[in-house]
């Protein structure tokens, strides 16, 4: 998996490259959860470069979904293709979380 994460203002734009399996969950959620608590609310999550993103990766999603929202924000999910934007409509997070 590769993160990439750039921060602009208020607004926190995170691309995602590769799979997500459970480790890299974590690590995802170490870089995102400070960010949050720095006050950042408006995340934007580019997956067009995602190949695979496991419970553990979705769980993290919808953490930072719910804590951006507890502060006025949310996040956008732009990108899905193939096999994850299948997931998304399967778990119905495509009903979450805006979808471009």
């Amino acid at each position: 998996m590769s993160i990439d994460i750039r921060v602009d203002k208020q607004e926190v734009f995170v691309e995602l490259e590769g799979k997500i399996y459970v480790e890299d969950a974590a690590v995802m959620r170490e870089k995102l959860l400070p960010l949050i608590e720095q006050g950042k609310s408006h995340f934007v999550f580019d997956t067009h470069r995602l190949n695979y993103i496991d419970s553990s990766g979705l769980g993290v999603l919808v953490a930072i979904h719910k804590r951006a929202i507890e502060r006025g924000g949310g996040i956008i999910v732009q990108g899905l293709q193939g096999a994850v934007k299948e997931l998304f409509h399967l778990t119905r997070l495509n009903k979450v979380f805006e979808i471009r």
